[in-house]
């Protein structure tokens, strides 16, 4: 019975995932779908700025929590309609609330164990402990391991928990920006009468974003190799 107590927390929240999942809730931030009522949005946020960024926050902070992916469509949401600074700093306020309550979810499911940890999950906390920040901006920007994927895993491998919130905040709202800068150049590139095409993503607005994004992907990979060149000198 304790032990189904313990599961209890992280069984909620994967089950809510999977009914907002289902439920569409993240059609309603489709770009399409924001850019044609983003009049609406607009006046909505001036009319209520506290809720309405209250509002996004816990929406995009729900959707971390439940380990759903596509968050990134929110994220962009968030640049389109508050701009990428407000945008950012609300994203990240929720990335570190959704990203520690799935976090606190997953301990208290796994709890104090014995067993030694398979290979990928050895690999990850060695990695981790060894270079905290660097390790987690990888993970961040390459898309080889899911956020809630990460999250999990770290709690399984008990990640003392202010380096888990460091590491989350500084890798994650590194790519939040960019992708708040994106959903930003969104808004001003298609937001007018003329038909999307191909051209119009070579507006500044959405390449030099899109470019950031690109570098901070190949990123881990560069640190990688030059450490192998490195460790090979004599």
């Amino acid at each position: 019975m304790n032990r189904w107590r313990a599961l209890l927390p992280l069984c909620v929240l994967l089950l809510g995932g999977a009914a907002l999942l289902i439920g569409g809730v993240l059609d309603r931030f489709d770009p399409h779908r924001l850019l044609a009522d983003e009049g609406m949005l607009r006046s909505g946020i001036a009319a209520h700025p506290v809720a309405s960024r209250a509002a996004y926050a816990s929406v995009l902070a729900l959707a971390i929590a439940t380990g759903i992916p596509g968050t990134i469509v929110i994220v962009l949401a968030g640049g389109l309609l508050f701009g990428v600074v407000e945008g950012t700093a609300l994203s990240s306020v929720a990335l570190v609330l959704g990203s520690l309550l799935l976090y606190v979810a997953s301990r208290r499911a796994f709890g104090p164990g014995g067993r030694e940890p398979p290979p990928f999950a050895r690999k990850l906390r060695d990695g981790f402990a060894a270079h905290p920040v660097s390790y987690t901006l990888a993970l961040r920007f390459v898309p080889v391991v899911p956020l809630g994927a990460m999250t999990v895993a770290l709690a399984w491998l008990r990640c003392p928990v202010w380096l888990f919130l460091g590491a989350t905040w500084l890798g994650g709202t590194v790519s939040l920006f960019v992708e708040s800068s994106v959903g930003a150049g969104l808004g001003a590139t298609f937001g007018g009468d003329e038909p999307v095409s191909a051209a119009r993503f070579l507006d500044g607005r959405i390449l030099w974003p899109l470019c950031a994004f690109a570098v901070l992907t190949l990123l881990p990979l560069a640190v990688k190799t030059l450490r192998a060149r490195r460790d090979r000198r004599p």
